[in-house]
């Protein structure tokens, strides 16, 4: 036996011991698809509520801050249970945890319609994201268990791949139909009759594993909880740090210590305990290690990019909620047709090629996206969305083959737990990143620059103040009145210039994270190779 035979057969050991899992293939089409129906409703309230918080914030009398906080607790709930779905289901079973966990957030989802204050809500929202959370890597492993094999993976790594990049894109165009049609109460209502269906036919339908009630005796507590306070705590400073300018705020300062603490507990705890939370040595196989450093990549960009587009369109363009949903509507068009492309090359190229390729695109729409003026609109960002659109679905349906298509069992529940948690945790920590650089560390930077040029260009802009001066002389009677608001014109006019030039650079931060994951791609490329050189040579000298 060969070594990368080994570590795989290393790799799907059951790390609690449990007796060989023989899975019931009854149905197994219609139970995948009916999970990844849980799965997308799970990760589409995530960004739903995107275009539509100031509605929520009207009908709750609450504060910015506030509203700001719904998004922040549906994301910490969820960020905590990915990791823990693994154990969950190992206890429970797959059938019983997913049934349980779409009905929990199906009731929640009711409650969050009806809520009557802020605190109601978030509490809600917290319920929602922690149970979605459960459903989000028990779809991605069951599809891998229900149907075993390289053809058949390919195919159901396109269909979650195509879930899970396509409902936060569409959150915000449904979430601003329903708002306009409606009201914001129905982002949530919209649940409960599908949320009921998938309930019902995922007890009668799915059956993958039994319960193994023994399974929580040996569950790590510590583990558990130090995870959590690791996740939650970082997740909230995340959100929180641009707003309260980060170590400025010794709360955050505080919370970002305790978390540290807690993660370095957590991985010593999780290298030391017989039956772990976490499978780290799943780390030790290259394909999935650099699966995950990739996943966190395509986090930063997709969830990235779903924020930037549409903030850009509001604050620049001043687009309404429908306007925005019906623009960045071009995104998903794009993903779904390149999901059927990404079927068609598998089969004439390796997964490595087409994830190279698809990284590729992503960069050069980020680049595209490098021109952006404050004139673009619905026609001048379609080839960059286009383009977005592809290459997340070219990265993100190899990706999860690549990275999950080794192991099985009761590790490659683990394993998807910790893959979808780095494209969340990609997505979390790039959108804190984003928030910093584009209303704090870019936009200073660019305002400031844009101060100077006008002082040394004082002639030029004394010129175009003395042009809106006549214009605002209709308006305002007082001649001193009219030059303090032609200034103040003129001032906008640098923010937004300010702005629009802080979005350009983000973009290219982002073509630089996604140039390191090209990197990482040929990396794995030369291992592999290597790798494959030095069995061949094993083999013929045997």
């Amino acid at each position: 036996m060969n070594s990368e035979s080994a570590e795989n057969d290393n790799l799907t050991t059951s790390p609690s011991m449990n007796a060989p899992i023989e899975m019931k293939r009854t149905r197994p089409l219609l139970g995948f698809i009916l999970m990844a129906v849980g799965m997308f409703m799970a990760l589409l309230d995530t960004q739903i509520l995107g275009s539509s918080l100031h509605e929520v914030q009207a009908g709750l009398s609450a504060t910015p801050e506030e509203i700001s906080l719904l998004q922040t607790s549906y994301l910490i709930a969820e960020v905590i249970m990915i990791p823990l779905a693994a154990w969950f289901s190992s206890i429970l079973s797959t059938r019983v945890l997913f049934t349980l966990s779409c009905a929990g957030f199906t009731l929640a989802s009711l409650g969050c319609g009806f809520a009557w204050d802020i605190q109601s809500m978030m509490l809600f929202r917290g319920l929602q994201g922690f149970l979605g959370g459960a459903m989000i890597p028990t779809a991605f492993a069951s599809g891998f268990m229900m149907f075993p094999g390289e053809k058949n993976q390919a195919k159901i790594a396109a269909v979650l791949g195509l879930m899970a990049t396509l409902a936060p894109v569409l959150g915000p165009s449904i979430g601003a139909v329903i708002t306009d049609s409606l009201s914001w109460r129905w982002l949530f209502l919209i649940n409960i009759v599908p949320g009921i269906l998938v309930c019902v036919a995922v007890a009668l339908v799915v059956h993958i594993d039994h319960a193994d009630w023994s399974v929580a005796r040996r569950f790590d507590y510590l583990g558990a909880g130090s995870l959590a306070i690791f996740l939650g705590f970082l997740q909230y400073v995340l959100d929180e740090g641009p707003r309260r300018l980060w170590m400025e705020d010794q709360s955050l300062l505080l919370m970002l210590v305790i978390s540290i603490v807690a993660a370095v507990f957590f991985v010593w705890r999780s290298l030391t305990y017989r039956f772990p939370i976490v499978h780290l040595p799943a780390f030790a196989h290259l394909p999935f290690s650099i699966g995950c450093a990739l996943s966190f990549v395509v986090g930063i960009g997709l969830y990235g990019s779903i924020y930037m587009t549409p903030l850009f369109l509001g604050l620049v363009r001043h687009y309404s909620a429908l306007q925005i949903g019906m623009t960045v509507f071009v995104t998903g068009i794009f993903q779904v047709l390149a999901t059927f492309l990404s079927i068609a090359l598998r089969k004439r190229i390796s997964n490595q090629s087409i994830l190279a390729l698809g990284f590729g695109i992503f960069l050069l729409s980020c680049i595209l996206f490098r021109d952006v003026t404050a004139e673009w609109g619905y026609w001048e960002l379609l080839l960059p969305q286009a383009l977005r659109g592809m290459g997340t679905m070219l990265c993100v349906i190899p990706l999860t083959s690549l990275a999950l298509g080794s192991f099985s069992g009761e590790v490659l529940k683990g394993a998807s737990g910790i893959y979808n948690l780095m494209r969340n945790l990609g997505g979390a920590i790039g959108l804190a990143l984003i928030n910093t650089e584009l209303f704090y560390a870019r936009f200073d930077l660019h305002y400031r620059q844009l101060l100077d040029h006008a002082a040394t260009a004082s002639t030029s802009v004394g010129r175009a103040s003395d042009q809106l001066l006549p214009l605002l002389s209709g308006r305002i009677v007082d001649t001193e009145r009219a030059g303090l608001a032609a200034q103040k014109m003129l001032d906008l006019a640098m923010r937004r210039e300010a702005l629009v030039l802080s979005f350009s650079d983000v973009y290219a931060l982002m073509a630089i994270a996604f140039s390191i994951g090209i990197a990482l791609i040929a990396v794995l490329r030369v291992r592999t190779k290597t790798t494959s050189s030095t069995e061949s040579t094993i083999e013929a000298h045997a």
